[in-house]
C-alpha cells in the first residue's frame, strides 16, 4: 500500500487534503454520508483524533471507514490518550486497515473538553510519537528490539504554525521534527499572505522545503464575528483586520468568506514552497468540497 498523497506531492501536483471529525455515532454510513462530498476531489481526508478533548468516534475506526470507501484518510494521532504501547498497536492496526498517512500532534487538553475530569495519558511527546512511527518504519521492530513483519510504510505528518518571524529564525523545530521522521507538515490556518509569504521564503533560504512538504491551512471563514473569536481564542491565528472588515461589510458575510479562501488559495498556488492547502472547518464538508471543485 503506497500513499496516494505521497505520490501526488512527489509528482509536484498542487493538493488539496479536507477535514472531517468522527461522528457521534455507532455507524458507518454516518462516515460515509459525511464525508461522500469529498470523493474524488480531496487527495485525502484528515480525521481529527478528540479534538476539543471530546470523545467521538475513533478516529482510527472513522479513518478505516473512510479508506473502505476508497477515500485516503490521513489519521491524526495524538499522544494525549495513549501510552506507548498502545500507540505501537494503534499504528500497527492503521496501516493493516489501510490507513498510509499519519499526523503526529499533541492533542488538545482534556481540561477544555466536556469531561475534565478524564487524565491524560501523555507517555510520549509528539516528538517521541514521531519517532516511533519513523522508527517502526525504518527499522521494522519494536522499540524494545522486537522485529515486524510486513512493518508499515507511513507517510509521516507533523504540524507547523506559519507567524511574524524574526531575523534569528532558525527553524530548529521543524529540522528537529524532519530529523525523527516528518515528510509533510500541515498548517494551522493562515489567512494573512503576507505572514505566510515571508514565513515560507526563510525556509525556502533554510532548505527546508526541500526536505519536507508544506500544505498549508485555511478553511472559510463564516463571520466577521466568528474571525474575531478565531484571533482571540485559538493559538496562532492572526486573521487581518482588513479581511474581518471586507466580511462584515458584505452583503453575504459566508459568500464573502469562501471568495476570500478561494482568493487566498490562488496567491498561494504561486508562492514557492506551498505545495498545497488544507481545508479545515467543523462540519463543513460541503463547503469544502465546494471550494476544491472550483479548481479542479
Amino acid at each position: 500500500m503506497k500513499s496516494k498523497l505521497r505520490k501526488s506531492l512527489d509528482e509536484k501536483k498542487f493538493v488539496f487534503t479536507a477535514e472531517t471529525s468522527p461522528p457521534d455515532s455507532g455507524s458507518k454510513l454516518d462516515i460515509i454520508n459525511q464525508v461522500k462530498c469529498l470523493k474524488n476531489l480531496a487527495d485525502a481526508i484528515n480525521v481529527t483524533d478528540g479534538a476539543g478533548a471530546n470523545s467521538h468516534m475513533s478516529a482510527l475506526a472513522t479513518a478505516a471507514v473512510i479508506a473502505e470507501n476508497q477515500i485516503e484518510p490521513i489519521l491524526q494521532f495524538t499522544t494525549r490518550d495513549r501510552n506507548r504501547l498502545a500507540i505501537q498497536g494503534d499504528l500497527l492496526g492503521g496501516w493493516a486497515l489501510n490507513i498510509p498517512n499519519i499526523l503526529c500532534l499533541y492533542g488538545d487538553e482534556v481540561k477544555g473538553g466536556d469531561q475534565p475530569e478524564a487524565k491524560e495519558v501523555r507517555d510520549l511527546d509528539t516528538i517521541g510519537l514521531l519517532k516511533t512511527a519513523n522508527d517502526i518504519k525504518i527499522n521494522k521492530t519494536y522499540p524494545s528490539g522486537r522485529k515486524i513483519a510486513n512493518a508499515p510504510d507511513f507517510f509521516i505528518g507533523g504540524a507547523d504554525t506559519p507567524f511574524k518571524i524574526k531575523d534569528d529564525f532558525d527553524g530548529a523545530n521543524l529540522f528537529k521534527k524532519i530529523k525523527v521522521g516528518v515528510e509533510f507538515f500541515q498548517t494551522q490556518y493562515a489567512f494573512d499572505e503576507v505572514i505566510l509569504e515571508r514565513y515560507m521564503g526563510k525556509l525556502n533560504q533554510l532548505g527546508i522545503t526541500s526536505k519536507a512538504y508544506f500544505i498549508v491551512g485555511l478553511g472559510i471563514i463564516k463571520s466577521a464575528k466568528s474571525a474575531r473569536w478565531m484571533n482571540d481564542n485559538l493559538f496562532g491565528i492572526s486573521i487581518p483586520e482588513n479581511i474581518i472588515n471586507r466580511i462584515e461589510n458584505s452583503d453575504n458575510e459566508k459568500e464573502e468568506g469562501t471568495k476570500i479562501c478561494i482568493e487566498l488559495i490562488e496567491k498561494y498556488k504561486s508562492i514557492e514552497g506551498v505545495s498545497g492547502v488544507h481545508l479545515m472547518g467543523y462540519k463543513q464538508e460541503e463547503d469544502i468540497a465546494s471550494i476544491i471543485s472550483y479548481f479542479k
